[in-house]
């Protein structure tokens, strides 16, 4: 563990001890930022949130108070207060709200909420009438159903009493404009208002709808799923699943055998790998693309745009054509084995793609091919920008090459590009492609393992294996929702960690 040095010590250090130093100093605040979150962050929110309740609580209190009939009446009927004030659009739109969510909750969304504790007790299936001695098909729940529109009325319930508090906060505040002998907004000035100083707004909306209903509600699906036992013995309307608690969660943590098999080793294991993976997938591809750019910006370099334009269609051609190509070169009876054989180097073929540790290092091997001209083209543009005077004035100091990158440009890359950085980590932990199309996972893992994870499966790949062929979706979700967790946590660690955020005004 890194012990804090002076100054003098650490300038005395080599750039290596540097690193190194530098490495073991990050790894040990990990603990004291993950502390202080428990210690100051999360109770910082409650507080927050405690307050945001109360004043909540005091404005309701207030107008039930201090209102007079227009604004009580507004506590049942959304708009009556604006609509007798002649504020026409804002009393309608609020009327119309709860007309709606009336007729949506007594038509459609009670009966779904009814049986949401449940998830339902009637099966689907074929029924002999007694009368007729004919089998019938008899409807009945639909567990899915019934969870994705029970959600949906909860969710419409929540948005339900947001507008019953707006309907109760306008109408006082109206009240108090009224009795100040002051303007009230009307309905042309509110239409207005959306087209000047809240038009962020009105471009917001519309962003903000879609992320709700396509990132969100399937975000707060998933996460429902994972405390059910949807699977491959409970798929509706056939079958019907039910709530099982926290079951998933221990069984992905590992919660001893069932049928010999481990859910916890196979999740700690291929966890371990995503990790890695990640790690190198990541830093090989960076380094790498930094240093063939460099070598490509030399000055004595001929021909620049010749390399560049090699590079650059590298990226043209789709990367799953790439990747479909290299998994037929490398397998058992592929090209490569086939000219080792013919030249006389080897007399049984290389398990590139069927040896679980050569299969990984393989793996990396093609993300580099992969990946480097990506790298190659931002650090380009990035290494154009760095002022030629630094590097002048190091040579003059008697630094090498070595120590020119490690001090003048890694430094320079890692700030402008951390967010970049981040965002490639994250999606190498979820890199479905270079996996699957190489190696599809395989090999198979030892007996005691789950049998649909493979060797070389990511976190992904092994979901979406789950999913399609056990029909797993407790368990899948309980994984996506652990896959979330991390990506999230280490995103937002780094990147507040990071020089583009501490030292920001160093760079401007």
């Amino acid at each position: 563990m890194a012990q804090p040095v002076s100054e003098l010590d650490y300038l005395k250090m080599t750039a290596w001890q540097k690193f190194c130093y530098k490495f073991a100093l990050f790894f040990k605040t990990i603990p004291i930022v993950f502390l202080n979150f428990f210690k100051i962050k999360i109770p910082s929110a409650f507080k927050k949130a405690g307050l945001g309740f109360k004043n909540i609580g005091l404005n309701i209190y207030y107008a039930a108070k201090n209102g007079d009939a227009k604004t009580r009446t507004s506590f049942v009927i959304f708009g009556f207060s604006q609509l007798a004030r002649k504020q026409w659009l804002r009393g309608l739109l609020l009327l119309a709200f709860e007309v709606l969510f009336i007729l949506y909750l007594s038509l459609f969304g009670w009966r779904y909420l009814a049986l949401f504790n449940t998830l339902g007790t009637k099966t689907s299936g074929w029924v002999v009438n007694p009368d007729t001695g004919i089998k019938e098909l008899v409807t009945g729940d639909n567990s899915l159903l019934i969870l994705l529109y029970g959600l949906l009325t909860i969710v419409f319930m929540l948005a339900f009493l947001y507008a019953w508090y707006q309907s109760i906060k306008s109408a006082y505040s109206a009240q108090q404009i009224v009795e100040a002998r002051h303007h009230l907004p009307t309905a042309k000035e509110d239409l207005r208002s959306f087209t000047n100083e809240q038009y962020h707004k009105t471009l917001l909306g519309v962003p903000l709808l879609g992320l709700t209903v396509f990132t969100i509600l399937p975000i707060i699906f998933m996460i429902f799923v994972a405390f059910t036992n949807y699977d491959k013995a409970h798929t509706p309307p056939s079958n019907l699943f039910t709530w099982i608690g926290f079951e998933n969660f221990v069984t992905v943590l590992g919660g001893g055998l069932s049928n010999g098999v481990s859910f916890g080793l196979t999740f700690g294991r291929i966890l371990l790998w995503t990790v890695v993976w990640a790690f190198f997938a990541t830093f090989s591809n960076y380094i790498l693309g930094i240093i063939v750019a460099i070598m490509i910006n030399k000055k004595s370099i001929r021909l620049k745009k010749l390399w560049r334009t090699v590079l650059v269609l590298t990226i043209a051609v789709p990367q799953f054509v790439s990747l479909l190509l290299m998994s037929q070169m490398l397998a058992d009876s592929g090209v490569i084995n086939n000219l080792l054989k013919s030249w006389g180097l080897i007399d049984n073929a290389i398990p590139f793609l069927t040896d679980g540790k050569l299969a990984k290092v393989t793996i990396i091997v093609v993300n580099i091919w992969v990946g480097i001209p990506y790298t190659m083209l931002i650090s380009t543009g990035i290494l154009m920008n760095i002022p030629e005077d630094l590097y002048e004035s190091a040579k003059m100091d008697g630094a090498g090459p070595v120590k020119a990158f490690f001090k003048i440009t890694l430094p320079y890359m890692l700030h402008v590009t951390a967010p970049y950085l981040i965002t490639q980590f994250i999606g190498n932990l979820n890199n479905f492609n270079v996996i699957f199309l190489l190696t599809g996972g395989n090999p198979a893992l030892p007996f005691g393992y789950d049998t649909s994870a493979g060797d070389t499966d990511l976190l992904i790949t092994w979901l979406y294996k789950l999913i399609s062929r056990d029909n797993a979706y407790g368990v899948a979700s309980v994984i996506s929702i652990l896959m979330f967790v991390l990506t999230a946590v280490v995103s937002l660690f780094v990147y507040n960690r990071s020089s583009a955020v501490k030292n920001e005004e160093d760079f401007m």
